[in-house]
């Protein structure tokens, strides 16, 4: 049983970019090679008195055409190989349906002669016709014009079965020359040995002969798919049955309506083929004194999971597929996310059924799309570089880490450690300096001074509001992380308002709800911090001001620290005391943060205002300040 997915093909294909926009452009790529739209010319090729259509994108290489390849499965295949041929013909055959199908885009292209020929319509001339192993039979008409001098498969078949080459399109540059050609021209040129098409340009030339074909009859332009009919049916259990009866004569029956849905049996027997085969309760059918025999296929996996976000809109409706109202208000889905191995399977077929839905009524008409923004995470990695799986060994079981880490600690550790769409690394120590980070937040609850945010915590909240919020949007969760990291790392030992702090713990919660339920009651509330509504940031308290003064506090730690290390491994000196030098109109920012830049330096800080007589600078150090950039002296 196969679905009609090729009627949809065009739809499939261009509302790819009409209506898909918001979808990764390399699934957009994958599915536009999967649907294979081709836009040329079906010509009628004549063989034994019958005519053939041909479908080509190069009608520019018509009179280049040097033989025939028909695929090795042409329904009309036996009716083209004479009696001379057909032991060979029929030995070739054997020897590709020997062949698993998997296999056979690996083998090597082999044809073998017919003993027939057909005309080529613009000139009468006679072609031998070969039967091929690499001719799809579902494309075009499962036949396909040899050009060897145009075509690169075409000009090694064509040398190994010592097959006539003939140019139709030479270079503007470089004659070609057909008895030392070793690969094949391909690319724009001037006509020749075209008859009267001779000296066009090719580009130009092939709507000159498509209008010449047109006017006889011998042709029409066209557009092909590559995309074949959905195959459904499978011979195994789990599946869904397809509702179809076989009479006493083996006409196929429909199940009636009020005989759906069909259910699978439980008394079936595994092991032996299909097992639906073996189920008396199943297979066969009566109704009104006649016997029925059921279909005993059942529909591919990908069928059911093609709709199954329909159905999420109305779950416990048992009168009919959903409610149009109820689908009519959720649909079309606003973000999905998922592998891109689905990109050419499930991802076709669900904007397939959907399609077919719509056209059945069953959806609001104007459901062209069943999801509006695609989006594909990354694949964890093990430690190995490998992706994890079973097979290689390298898998971490997540239990085994929220037994020692918590399951918070795993959560926040996956999404910091890269952006969502790309892949992650395994990394224990990444883990645990996680862990780490929630345990310092775990301990700032328990010692933080709740009363009156000054004007630069109000402004540090609120921004972080606004920044982490954005990045949560678009999906840059690692940044939005590290972001508020630096935000506790800011608030450590500061006097915050308890709202402020609630907003703290609003901002976290998303990536540890375990841990924030626990300092939402830690801080008195009584109420579940799930059920809390986002925080909203208050724009007006942001003063980027401060935002300016707080990177210059930290470009001025890493300085310190920097110039430090580099003191201890040149002289072998360890760092006691730093000496800072700033504009007058600095000093107090930086002395403000006196206490922080110690904390994190480890030395006693001193800082000096450049224009102060009785600043201690040794190295004139305060001669190179500038605005934002202190100069800074250690000993």
């Amino acid at each position: 049983w196969f679905l009609k997915i090729k009627d949809y093909a065009d739809e499939l294909y261009q509302m790819l970019d009409t209506k898909l926009k918001d979808w990764p452009r390399t699934i957009r790529t994958l599915q536009k090679n999967w649907i294979g739209k081709s836009e040329g010319v079906e010509i009628d090729f004549e063989i034994n008195d019958k005519k053939y259509s041909v479908f080509t994108t190069r009608i520019d290489t018509i009179y280049g055409v040097t033989f025939m390849i028909v695929s090795a499965q042409h329904s009309d295949l036996m009716e083209f190989v004479t009696e001379k041929e057909k032991n060979k013909v029929e030995k070739f055959l054997k020897e590709i349906n020997s062949a698993k199908q998997e296999d056979l885009s690996k083998l090597e292209k082999k044809g073998i002669f017919t003993g027939s020929y057909a005309i080529n319509p613009i000139n009468n001339e006679k072609i031998p016709v070969y039967a091929g192993n690499f001719v799809i039979a579902e494309y075009g008409s499962g036949m396909v014009m040899g050009v060897p001098a145009h075509d690169q498969r075409d000009l090694d078949f064509a040398k190994k079965y010592k097959i006539p080459i003939k140019i139709v399109i030479q270079s503007k540059n470089k004659k070609i020359n057909k008895k030392i050609m070793k690969e094949a021209y391909l690319e724009e040129g001037i006509l020749v040995n075209s008859d009267k098409f001779n000296d066009l340009n090719s580009r130009e030339a092939k709507e000159h002969i498509i209008q010449f074909l047109k006017g006889k009859r011998l042709g029409k332009k066209t557009i092909q798919y590559k995309l074949r009919d959905w195959l459904v049916s499978r011979q195994r259990y789990w599946g869904t049955p397809i509702p179809m009866l076989y009479d006493e004569k083996g006409e196929v029956i429909p199940v009636d309506k009020k005989s759906l849905p069909v259910k699978l049996p439980d008394d079936v027997k595994f092991g032996k083929g299909n097992p639906l085969k073996t189920s008396k309760s199943f297979a066969i059918f009566r109704k009104n004194g006649k016997v029925y025999r059921r279909e005993t296929d059942t529909m591919d996996t990908f069928f059911d999971s093609s709709w199954y976000f329909l159905r999420f809109t109305d779950p416990k409706n048992k009168n009919k597929i959903f409610d149009q109202k109820k689908s009519n208000y959720w649909m079309p889905v606003d973000f999905y996310t998922g592998g891109a191995e689905h990109a050419c399977m499930h991802l076709i077929y669900a904007r397939f059924v959907t399609k077919v839905l719509r056209d059945l009524g069953l959806v609001n008409k104007n459901l062209n799309e069943p999801f509006k923004r695609l989006f594909n995470q990354g694949m964890v990695h093990g430690e190995d570089k490998y992706v994890m799986s079973k097979s290689r060994g390298n898998v971490v079981d997540p239990l085994d880490i929220v037994n020692k880490y918590g399951a918070d600690s795993l959560r926040i550790f996956l999404i910091s450690m890269s952006s969502p769409d790309s892949d992650l690394v395994w990394n224990t120590t990444g883990l645990e300096s996680i862990h780490k980070f929630l345990i310092k937040i775990f301990n700032y609850f328990s010692n933080v001074k709740i009363g009156k945010s000054n004007e630069k915590v109000e402004s540090k909240v609120n921004k972080t509001i606004k920044e982490v919020t954005e990045e949560i949007e678009n999906l840059k969760y690692n940044i939005a992380v590290i972001k508020l990291r630096t935000l506790f790392d800011y608030l450590n030992e500061k006097e915050i308002s308890k709202k402020d702090l609630e907003s703290c713990i609003k901002l976290l919660s998303l990536f540890c709800p375990y841990l924030t339920e626990e300092l939402w009651e830690k801080i008195g509330n009584k109420n579940f911090l799930i059920l809390e509504k986002w925080p909203e940031s208050d724009k007006k308290k942001i003063d980027e001001r401060f935002e300016r003064e707080e990177q210059s506090i930290r470009r001025l730690i890493e300085d310190i620290n920097h110039v430090a290390k580099l003191i201890k491994e040149k002289k072998s000196k360890n760092v006691k005391k730093a000496f800072v030098y700033v504009l007058p109109n600095e000093k107090e920012i930086f002395n403000s943060e006196n206490d922080l830049i110690k904390k994190r330096t480890g030395f006693d800080i001193k800082v000096y205002s450049v224009s102060d007589k009785n600043k201690y600078d040794p190295e004139n150090k305060s001669k190179k300040v500038k605005p934002g950039k202190p100069g800074i002296y250690l000993e």
